[in-house]
């Protein structure tokens, strides 16, 4: 038996909480939230298992590990990697190793780099391995086109387009990506930074390094979707003219070449969802996922399948570029 420590139980926390409650050798020992009216009920209750499982959500995240003794945390509280800092040095003083859903974390970039040394660090003294990972960022674009990849004697540049109807994903999703505001309002959150797909970035970095490739120059450009006819989710309505969602595009340069390009759109109302990994090179490669990879579950997905690859991993900061293979885990 894994015995699991689930830090925050937010949507994806809660989806994790009950893929583990149906898998063979994993065991939910402790969890932590800051939110009060968590805190003291039972995970089961929050989740919504059908059994108690009689643990009980601490808020104090030091002591719910010294009470739990995990082999794990999963984290799951935030995508900056300045926010959980804090919380992964609470996790490291006690030497568990750590999965997350921290997007900045799955492979930081410049801005984070003095942070992922320390983390790095820490987890070193601490003999654990830390790993981020997720649908996208940690799978969708970067870890699918870099294992595709494997197949080639030569890649000249790679393509991948993500585009997804939002109606289908969780209201905190859907509130990110800026469904429901106007032009106005959407153009002001994403100068402040609260409307942007967290990640592109990352994914960009990871697979260049991948590549061998030397990026001189990293763009990443956001625009609205605008609705055209009314459109509606279980948790908004977008009237024409407002913003249904987002249009992101990243790109990665050498010498004016442009060598990887991610697109992503995610809005209320697409009429097709899809994932499609473009390579050019010898041999030239297209794969399309028709309908998509489902953002949520495959989350929570690769953050329990990949618990048992950090537990056997080389302490420090990992990357989904440096884990072995990830693969469905049974646990029986």
């Amino acid at each position: 038996m894994i015995r699991v420590l689930l830090y925050g139980l937010g949507p994806i926390g809660t989806m994790v909480a009950r893929q583990l409650a149906t898998r063979d050798g994993f065991r939910m020992v402790g969890a932590v939230d800051v939110d009060p009216a968590k805190v003291g009920r039972d995970i089961a209750d929050i989740a919504g298992l059908s059994r108690p499982l009689r643990v009980k959500v601490d808020g104090d995240a030091s002591t719910a590990i010294r009470k739990a003794k995990p082999d794990v945390a999963v984290l799951c509280t935030s995508s900056s990697m300045k926010r959980v800092f804090p919380q992964i040095e609470t996790i490291l003083k006690r030497k568990v190793p750590i999965v997350s859903t921290t997007e900045e974390l799955s492979y930081p970039v410049k801005r984070n780099a003095a942070l992922a040394r320390k983390i790095d660090a820490m987890a070193k003294r601490a003999r654990v391995a830390v790993l981020s990972t997720g649908v996208n960022p940690g799978f969708a674009m970067d870890t699918l086109p870099i294992a595709l990849s494997a197949v080639c004697e030569r890649v000249e540049s790679i393509t991948v387009r993500r585009v997804q109807d939002a109606r289908s994903r969780r209201l905190p999703f859907q509130q990110k990506i800026g469904a429901g505001l106007t032009r106005e309002q959407f153009a002001l959150q994403v100068e402040r930074g609260s409307i942007r797909h967290v990640g592109l970035a990352e994914s960009i970095a990871m697979i260049a390094d991948a590549m061998g490739w030397r990026l001189d120059k990293v763009t990443d450009e956001i625009q609205p979707k605008i609705a055209v006819a009314t459109v509606s989710s279980d948790y908004l309505s977008v009237d024409a003219g407002y913003v249904s969602g987002i249009i992101q595009d990243g790109a990665g340069y050498r010498n004016g070449a442009r060598l990887v390009a991610l697109h992503m759109e995610a809005y209320l109302g697409a009429p097709e969802s899809f994932d499609t990994t473009i390579i050019e090179g010898s041999p030239s490669l297209v794969m399309t996922v028709p309908g998509g990879i489902p953002g949520d579950i495959a989350t929570a997905s690769i953050v329990v399948n990949s618990i048992p690859k950090v537990l056997r991993s080389a302490p420090g900061l990992q990357t989904m570029r440096h884990l072995s293979l990830p693969s469905y885990f049974s646990g029986s």
